[in-house]
């Protein structure tokens, strides 16, 4: 009988998702298969839940097939042998979790990772995107309120807003903000901060998330290059929502056309343009997925150049969270007990609250977890038609020849003391493995 592990999280008392809900549980155990579930006091689903549907608690994990687990394992709970799939947050070479990849590497375990389960269009297919952005957008419309009141004197319908994890469910958090936006259409918003506008970068599952909560308020898109004429022509008791593509934000270095594909292939060869959009900002959504090799959009020196006593830029909410990535205010991800600090581009340093000079950042980087349920139901039917080839795989073979799906061969970072072809660019960061 193959069996499954599913570990507790100890990332941080916030992370409260789970891989898989005791439906798909209760499915597995129905076709056959063991599940072992470590307790855990903070998981959204109850250990009596996963009781309930057949699987076996237990903090030995070590007679398991495959564990899963969310968020990076500490490196003594690694289990050698047994292969693990969660999000590493490995594959952009992150200094903090190199350790980690080097137990994997000496002791031969195999790495999946979720953010790398991808189709023949490199899309992803397993993911909480969707959550990231909605939990990111409620939790930045929360800090917009605060930043402008605490700073700045202002009272605005935002200050009604809370942060995301103080809402029972995603639907009552945008029945919630739907109530502030009807004060807005009504009250208006303060003329000092008039047009409010707000720049989401990017279009795939994180901005949409980030739309479905702004689409709760009176909101009217806006094509990035009709900017510079809104600030003549517009309504204080209207949102002005801009969502950036790659045409808007990169142009060749060479002064070549634009080509969206050359771009996702050698992002290194263009340059930000965005410094012409970012004086009409007042709230911006960083909603992208980036690299080291691509071109920083907020920099410090941009945002040094319009920090002062008229900004026009009031928050920044980094669901990327890239620390020290394309918006370099974000010098540090934030928790969600504590989501906000002051990015001063002067002096370069950062302050936690609301108060301060500069840019308020809210950088928190599990998001997801604040809406923990829905997040995890959605992940949960999405990894569910691979569970039974994952377990059923033979991992003893080489990765192309374990039956493993196409899908999950891809999302495989290190097998048998080894970085499949696919990541062998980590080798910089842990070179003892590439002689």
């Amino acid at each position: 009988m193959k069996t499954l592990g599913i570990r507790k999280e100890t990332k941080n008392k916030w992370e409260r998702r789970v891989p898989l809900n005791p439906q798909a549980v209760k499915k597995l155990v129905d076709d056959g298969y063991k599940v072992v579930v470590q307790p855990s006091e903070i998981r959204i689903y109850k250990d009596e839940e996963y009781k309930n549907v057949g699987a076996v608690l237990s903090d030995d994990l070590s007679n398991t097939d495959l564990i899963l687990g969310v968020k990076e394992v500490h490196v003594p709970d690694i289990i050698p042998g047994i292969p693990h799939l969660f999000f590493s947050h490995t594959i952009k070479g992150q200094s903090y979790n190199m350790d980690m990849l080097k137990k994997f590497l000496d002791t031969k375990t195999t790495l999946l990772d979720y953010e790398r389960i991808i189709d023949d269009n490199g899309r992803r297919l397993v993911f909480f995107g969707k959550f990231a952005g909605n939990a990111g957008a409620v939790d930045t419309l929360y800090g917009l309120g605060q930043r402008l009141k605490q700073q700045y004197h202002l009272e605005t319908p935002f200050l009604d807003i809370k942060q995301a994890y103080n809402y029972s469910s995603l639907a009552e958090a945008l029945e919630h903000i739907k109530e502030v936006g009807k004060r807005i259409e009504k009250e208006g918003l303060p003329k000092e901060i008039a047009p409010l506008t707000i720049f989401i970068l990017g279009y795939g599952h994180v901005s949409k998330g980030v739309q479905e909560v702004l689409n709760a308020l009176p909101v009217e898109y806006v094509d990035p290059d009709d900017l510079e004429k809104l600030q003549s022509d517009y309504k204080n008791n209207k949102i002005y929502v801009s969502v950036f593509m790659e045409k808007h934000l990169v142009e060749r270095k060479d002064g070549a056309p634009f080509e969206l594909l050359d771009y996702f292939k050698h992002c290194d060869k263009y340059k930000s343009k965005f410094d012409k959009y970012l004086p009409y900002c007042s709230v911006y959504m960083n909603a992208i997925y980036w690299e080291p090799k691509c071109p920083v959009f907020l920099p410090r020196e941009s945002l040094k150049k319009i920090q002062g006593p008229n900004q026009k830029l009031i928050i920044i909410g980094d669901i990327t969270c890239d620390i020290d990535g394309s918006v370099q205010a974000t010098k540090k991800a934030t928790d969600i007990d504590n989501p906000i600090f002051i990015y001063n581009a002067v002096t370069d340093e950062i302050t936690d609250g609301f108060v301060g000079e500069g840019f308020a950042d809210c950088a928190v980087d599990n998001l997801p977890c604040e809406f923990s349920k829905e997040a995890s139901d959605n992940f949960s039917n999405a990894l569910m038609p691979f569970m039974e080839d994952m377990l059923n795989a033979d991992f003893s073979k080489e990765i192309p020849e374990s039956g493993l799906p196409k899908a999950i061969q891809r999302s495989c970072i290190a097998h048998k003391g080894k970085l499949q072809d696919d990541y062998k660019y980590l080798c910089k960061y842990v070179c003892e493995y590439c002689k």
